[in-house]
């Protein structure tokens, strides 16, 4: 890890049990099923930074985020924080302050906020639990907060229905900045939102970063969004990291199958009356995975080895790439 890092996540990995109940097995006669949701996946983000993982639904996004932010234990590998595991802190007290560095941005902003409090109440609940401030002070921060980010102090005496969706992401984000957090996981921020909000939601974070030194992991499927946002970028396929890129070099000279069929599928403002090939085939069902290199039965590039031997990443200039055709040099 550079001297520089904030997070670290490595070989990190989630298998979950997706099996029928005993009874059922038995009279079935069938065995125990495992979904693989992510495996060996690693990255370091620097701090002030922003990291993103992008791929098609299913691809383990979400539940990387999850490991990333503590809300779901990892199988496998370990998550790193400036060098201590979160899983496994020194005590109660050294866990309690890892835990206020990281908080998480959540796809859907209405479900993530109590319908039943008042929005001062939400944005004031990690500064209690945190007991970072007492008394009257706490509603003082609370409105600060939602200044902070482009509402008025008095929207706190409302509830979330009473405002619209970009409204309340503003708030989900004033609420995760109240813990005076230096690590914030972005789980799809703006993809509930229409694109004219997007665009103001995402200046915003932008801004944020900016003036309080904040490090982000944003998740996301959209690629116009991520170029805008991120420093480097990871594209995952079926739990996997199939390519990790700095953001210039992975939309100027992508280098796997994958990410470059992920590009040529995407909306580009330039390219009017351009024909794209669309998408070729689906995820396969992860619970059964392909052998060999799991996107060999969608690969245009794919050979007998890509059938039966899984690729490892292998190091490129400014990238990480894990495809037998990029190690062979076929891709070109």
């Amino acid at each position: 890890m550079s001297e520089n890092s904030l997070i670290k996540a490595s070989d990190l990995g989630r298998v979950f049990d997706v099996s029928k109940p005993w009874l059922n097995r038995v009279l079935e006669g069938s065995e125990k099923q495992f979904l693989t949701a992510a495996d060996k996946v690693h990255f370091d983000i620097p701090k002030g930074k922003t990291f993103a993982l992008v791929g098609e639904s299913g691809s383990g996004k979400s539940t990387i985020g999850k490991m990333v932010v503590g809300l779901l234990n990892p199988t496998s590998g370990n998550v790193t924080v400036d060098g201590e595991d979160l899983f496994n802190p020194k005590d109660k007290k050294a866990q309690l302050a890892l835990r206020r560095r990281i908080q998480m941005i959540f796809q859907s902003p209405y479900a993530s906020l109590n319908p039943r409090w008042r929005v001062k109440n939400i944005i004031a609940e990690p500064i209690k639990a945190f007991n970072l401030l007492e008394g009257k002070a706490i509603q003082t921060r609370a409105s600060e907060l939602l200044e902070q980010v482009g509402l008025a102090a008095t929207d706190g005496e409302k509830y979330p229905h009473e405002f619209s969706g970009g409204q309340r992401q503003r708030i989900a984000i004033a609420r995760a900045l109240a813990s005076n957090p230096e690590f914030i996981v972005c789980d799809e921020p703006t993809s509930a939102l229409d694109v004219s909000v997007q665009s103001q939601v995402l200046n915003l974070m932008k801004d944020l970063q900016k003036d309080l030194g904040l490090t982000y992991l944003f998740i996301s499927h959209d690629l116009s969004v991520v170029r805008f946002m991120a420093d480097q970028i990871g594209v995952l396929y079926l739990g996997r990291l199939v390519e990790i890129a700095d953001r210039d070099k992975l939309f100027e000279a992508p280098q796997h199958p994958y990410t470059r069929m992920l590009i040529d599928a995407a909306p580009r403002v330039d390219a009017f009356g351009r024909t794209a090939d669309a998408v070729v085939g689906e995820i396969p069902d992860p619970i059964n995975m392909p052998s060999g290199c799991s996107f060999h039965p969608r690969c245009p590039l794919a050979n007998d080895r890509c059938k039966t031997e899984p690729p490892s990443l292998i190091k490129l200039d400014r990238a990480e790439v894990s495809c037998h055709a990029v190690e062979e040099n076929r891709n070109n």
